[in-house]
């Protein structure tokens, strides 16, 4: 497929996309069922969902059913509105989940320049916290979201690339990430041995990619020729979009840091389920993406650590 031809049909898909994206609510039919829930009903640990970032997704929007699969488990869920600038407010919280934070000069203009969602005094907050043995969840979709994000990514060592990734010449996704093609790496999110846990696919819905420290665990893996597109405003490609290929970059990671642990993804609607532009499925519900719900509690019981136990 020529360059010219292939950019023609991605600006096309693109203006598709983006309106679809604006759309996206929450699917509040969608259940999981959950076997054997590692707590009882409301006695789990403590899990805070960011909101107090201008973020895309919160508990009761376009999370509510990433809220709805937690609650299942046991866990106790809520929001935080207040800015993390005191460690007390994380005090009581087991998991801190963060997803597309936005500065208020993004809300309304998904353009550069995209500064950080979070002040100085947030991220050693929040860096603190984790050092101490607090678990954090930090998500990131495309650009802008991505920029939003890097500060505090960029804390325990991974690195932001702020634009559209992409795994393939179709722009609408999904991205299915698989054991067979190693994009799904073996991790401790991933379950073994033909376990109810065992993992195969991992389906995400375009979103960002990021480099991982040294001591960082893949979970998520983009190949050479896979690519992201680095526009000035989402959503808006041309032919003279910059392109960067994204062999050594990642979708999903892990890290163990101090006493605490770490989950970095650059994509949040695998976490969830959503309907888009009235009908087509986004998430959990996706026909494509039938393990997501369970890798989502994987990774929440790797946070957790020996969730049930404490």
């Amino acid at each position: 497929m020529s360059t010219k031809y292939f950019f023609r049909l991605l600006i096309l898909a693109a203006g598709f996309i983006s309106s679809l994206y604006g759309q996206q609510v929450s699917d509040t039919t969608y259940v999981y069922q959950v076997l054997k829930p590692v707590y009882p009903s409301g006695k789990g640990s403590l899990v805070f969902i960011d909101q107090a970032h201008h973020n895309f997704h919160t508990k009761d929007g376009r999370f509510f059913a990433f809220s709805k699969l937690l609650g299942q488990d046991g866990y106790r869920v809520q929001s935080l509105s207040v800015p993390l600038i005191s460690r007390n407010l994380l005090k009581e919280c087991r998991i801190l989940v963060i997803s597309n934070p936005l500065d208020s000069s993004n809300t309304d203009s998904w353009a550069l320049p995209t500064p950080s969602a979070f002040t100085r005094e947030e991220i050693d907050v929040i860096h603190q916290w984790v050092h101490n043995g607090g678990s954090l969840l930090l998500i990131a979709d495309h650009m802008p979201f991505a920029g939003a994000a890097t500060d505090l990514a960029k804390a325990f060592g991974f690195e932001f690339l702020n634009g559209f990734a992409f795994t393939g010449e179709h722009s609408w996704p999904p991205s299915i990430f698989t054991r067979n093609d190693n994009t799904l790496r073996e991790s401790p999110v991933t379950g073994k041995n033909n376990t109810p846990e065992e993992i195969d696919t991992v389906v995400t819905f375009t979103g960002s990619a990021f480099r991982i420290p040294a001591d960082g665990i893949p979970v998520l893996s983009f190949l050479e020729k896979h690519w992201s597109l680095q526009p000035d405003t989402a959503w808006q490609f041309s032919s003279k979009t910059p392109r960067q290929a994204l062999n050594g970059f990642h979708q999903g990671a892990l890290l163990k840091y101090g006493k605490g642990r770490v989950a970095v993804f650059g994509e949040a609607a695998m976490f969830t389920a959503q309907i888009a532009g009235g009908s087509r499925q986004v998430g959990f519900n996706s026909p494509e993406a039938s393990h997501n719900a369970q890798f989502v509690l994987n990774l929440v019981h790797w946070l957790d650590r020996e969730p049930g136990k404490h």
